[in-house]
């Protein structure tokens, strides 16, 4: 049976929560391949809104095992908080499976990631300050501390020390601060581990049994394509790889299993943080976007920065990860406008492109050509097929799928569970 990646197809808050809880009553794991606490996603089930941050979206889904694969960073106390607020609502979290080769954050990492952030001034890479990206750094430099390490003290210890020796020395010399001490960090974890232990497994062995007895695997991202480090807006981008390539290291999954990789596409275009944005808006548009669309950060609270829609983007995010379907949602939010601008290519220099540059300077200068489609005022939320839309804004879906190269699988057409167009199914 297949493995199926859910990914987001531009900067990310694309609404890849509600597409993964969507298809976790038809899959039996759902894994979070990489990303921490830095990623929110918000479901609505009937008249509850719940917003995730570290769990995988298939947590709200009964029949589903949730996962967090060896890829992401794991914030323990943002863990057991997200886990004891979802118990406190009624939520049956007890079924997780957390990677025991996942990385954690440790209370240095967000100090780091802070008095860093704040010392770069105007440079600023726009971190949520949440310890991500030093928590991956540490695991590329090989000082990283995982889960299964909170079960051998004489480790754990041996870790946090050699970690906190470069750390202190830069946190004391280079910004003023006092160094922080390995055994409160110890004891501090090793508190974490106990709680944390009915969790841990060897989730990448489950992962495949589950595979090889016919059970269906759904991978999801915690960001997207274009804030992959390898293949995003660097160095506007995140610490890890939630392009579809990130889902096997991430899972310990191999790619040979894997048969369908789904992008969530916004049916216009957000942002959050610092970094090039061709069809950002700063007018009423944009402001009305940002409004009606809710476009504030789940994690962070932060306003999103509006757009609208750049193929471009849609076009390089089904070229780096083999897209084979797009999940597109908020339509619904482009409801009332007489017509829709689309970006369709580039003018850089004078020049037009229709591809996204390589060049981070071509990118930062890049100005959107836009075509301009009909626009519709008639209410999609009750939409059930895609017979039911109107006549505009079904020809704005199909305008969109065959600019971005991939088909367009199920539309949004509201934010709850059931407002959901489904053209061809995924599982």
């Amino acid at each position: 049976m297949p493995a199926l990646v859910l990914l987001g197809a531009q900067w990310g808050d694309e609404g890849k929560g509600k597409a993964t809880d969507l298809l976790g009553g038809s899959v039996d794991y759902v894994v979070r391949y990489q990303g921490g606490n830095n990623a929110g996603h918000t479901v609505v089930v009937g008249d509850q809104k719940y917003a995730l941050h570290l769990l995988p979206s298939g947590i709200l889904t009964p029949e589903c095992t949730p996962v967090i694969g060896n890829g992401v960073v794991v914030d323990p106390a943002v863990l057991l908080s997200e886990l004891s607020g979802l118990n406190e609502r009624g939520v049956d979290t007890s079924k997780l499976l957390i990677s025991g080769n996942a990385h954690l954050i440790t209370p240095y990492h967000t100090t780091v990631d802070k008095v860093t952030e704040r010392f770069l001034g105007k440079r600023k890479i726009g971190t949520t300050g949440r310890g991500i990206g030093p928590a991956y750094a540490d695991k590329i430099n090989r000082v990283g501390i995982r889960v299964q390490d909170l079960y051998d003290e004489s480790i754990l210890v041996q870790k946090v020390e050699a970690a906190l020796d470069g750390k202190n020395q830069m946190l004391a010399k280079l910004y003023n601060r006092r160094a922080i001490e390995a055994g409160q960090i110890v004891e501090e974890l090793l508190g974490y581990g106990e709680q944390i232990k009915p969790y841990v497994a060897d989730t990448a062995l489950i992962l495949n049994n589950a595979l090889d007895e016919g059970k269906v695997v759904l991978m999801e991202g915690g960001q997207g394509t274009l804030l992959d480090v390898d293949h995003g807006t660097y160095p506007f981008v995140t610490s890890s790889n939630p392009t579809s390539g990130g889902a096997c290291t991430g899972t310990g999954v191999g790619p040979t299993k894997i048969t369908r990789v789904i992008g969530i596409l916004k049916a216009y275009t957000t942002r959050v943080g610092a970094g090039p944005f061709p069809t950002e808006l700063f007018d009423e548009d944009g402001d009305k976007l940002r409004s009606i669309g809710h476009e504030y950060g789940v994690t962070t609270g932060r306003d999103r920065r509006c757009g609208w829609f750049d193929a471009v983007i849609a076009r390089y995010a089904t070229r780096v990860n083999g897209l084979t379907d797009f999940f597109l949602t908020k339509l619904d939010i482009l409801t009332g406008w007489e017509q829709i601008p689309v970006c369709v290519a580039y003018e850089i220099d004078g020049k037009r492109v229709d591809e996204l540059p390589f060049s981070q300077t071509d990118f930062h200068h890049a100005k959107p050509v836009y075509e301009y489609l009909p626009g519709w005022t008639e209410d999609i939320t009750k939409a059930k097929t895609f017979a039911d839309l109107p006549k505009n804004a079904q020809a704005y879906v199909k305008a969109l799928e065959e600019m971005s190269g991939a088909p367009i699988s199920a539309i949004g057409v509201g934010p709850g569970r059931t407002e959901t167009i489904e053209i061809n199914s995924f599982v």
